[in-house]
């Protein structure tokens, strides 16, 4: 089914295609680690002042980079929200580890960090968060509780390229971030993500990891006179063409950002006469915390009533979508995972929040539009 406003369009600038032509035509090189692919490290490493980065075929990959630089094995565990999506856990899982799942704030729906502590056991090997729509998890707590345990931090920022706490960016605070630039991103190329590491001398073993377990990186650089099997890894590369269409958005990440903020703002000033009536709960962004208006979501009263707005707005031919099943109510994670303490807000907020359609080339005039939608919606409910 088609309709009039879509939940997403993938972001096109018009660059894409002539950087794609350069690549085949002009540089003749379309695998991995050419000439665009170093012009998006540039631009990242440049973004989040992040000791290095590494294009990746998907934020999935980037994660189970992660796991593969953090040493996580049989029998540890990971401490993280359960309100994610499958790749944060699927990427400890993957190396034997068990993903231990908390509760949520909620407020942001992010880890609620004051549970960390309680949960780490003699198994605990690391702690990943996760930054609910571009919003920053209370880092600083974090960091201190991992540094007192010995614990590793990992960051999926895949929702918040360009989103910062207290004005450091976000996969750039913790041991190693991941980010996402799948189509439903900010800045996106299809299918890709990146690995983000904070101290520079992990970069020979992640780029060790990330090209099928050999030295080849440095042998492109004419450090070693032939490159061999060093180690264990996989094929973690995009293909030149995935990083010429990034690279196009990435040049342009201030104008997306600013035009993603001001639909945003438009979205949250329009919805706070129905905040103040009881009705919805309009998103919470905590002081310190810059976000990149990657989604906006208003939390419903209950179940039955979001089921039912959405049915209404898509009447109206507007696609609003609901979120994700907490992973600790999943069948996978009764095999694999443990959900320690209560879950006093995450499955009640999931169950009632929806998001409303938001990318770079949504008119002010469809947002007003969407607006106006959920204002009938309650004025007939």
């Amino acid at each position: 089914m088609s309709y009039r406003i879509p939940f997403n369009i993938p972001p096109f600038l018009g660059k894409e295609l002539d950087y794609i032509r350069t690549a085949c035509e002009t540089n003749r090189k379309i695998c991995g680690d050419g000439p665009f692919t170093a012009r998006c490290t540039e631009e990242l490493v440049k973004m989040t002042g992040a000791a290095g980065a590494l294009l990746t075929t998907s934020c999935t990959h980037a994660l189970e980079m992660a796991a593969l630089m953090s040493e996580v094995g049989a029998g540890d565990e990971v401490i993280m929200p359960s309100y994610t999506f499958v790749s944060t856990a699927n990427a400890f899982v993957l190396r034997g580890a068990v993903p231990v799942f908390t509760d949520i704030r909620p407020d942001t729906l992010n880890i609620d960090e004051k549970l960390i502590e309680a949960a780490i056991t003699e198994r605990t090997k690391a702690i990943a968060v996760v930054h609910y729509a571009g919003v920053a998890c209370e880092m600083d707590t974090i960091m201190q509780i991992a540094a007192e345990h010995g614990l590793t931090v990992i960051e999926d920022a895949a929702q918040a390229v360009k989103s910062s706490y207290k004005g450091r960016p976000l996969g750039s605070i913790g041991n190693y971030g991941a980010f996402s630039f799948h189509e439903t991103k900010n800045y996106s190329c299809g299918e890709g993500g990146a690995f983000l590491f904070r101290d520079p001398d992990d970069r020979v073993k992640a780029e060790i990891l990330r090209e099928k377990g050999t030295n080849r990186s440095q042998y492109y650089r004419g450090q070693v006179d032939k490159y061999t099997w060093m180690d264990h890894g996989s094929s973690y590369l995009p293909s030149e063409l995935n990083a010429a269409y990034l690279l196009a958005q990435l040049e342009e990440a201030d104008m997306i950002n600013d035009r993603r903020k001001m639909l945003w703002e438009r979205y949250h000033d329009g919805l706070k006469g129905l905040e103040e009536k009881g009705r919805i709960r309009r998103p919470i962004v905590p002081e310190g915390c810059t976000h990149n208006a990657h989604m906006y979501y208003m939390i419903t009263g209950s179940l039955e009533e979001r089921t039912a707005l959405i049915e209404f707005l898509k009447e109206r031919g507007i696609l609003a979508v609901f979120h994700y099943v907490p992973l600790h109510s999943a069948p996978a994670s009764r095999r694999f995972g443990r959900f320690h303490g209560e879950d006093r807000y995450m499955t009640s907020l999931s169950e009632r929040l929806v998001r409303l359609p938001m990318y770079y080339d949504l008119t002010s005039a469809q947002a007003d539009e969407v607006l106006q939608a959920v204002e009938d919606f309650y004025a007939e409910n």
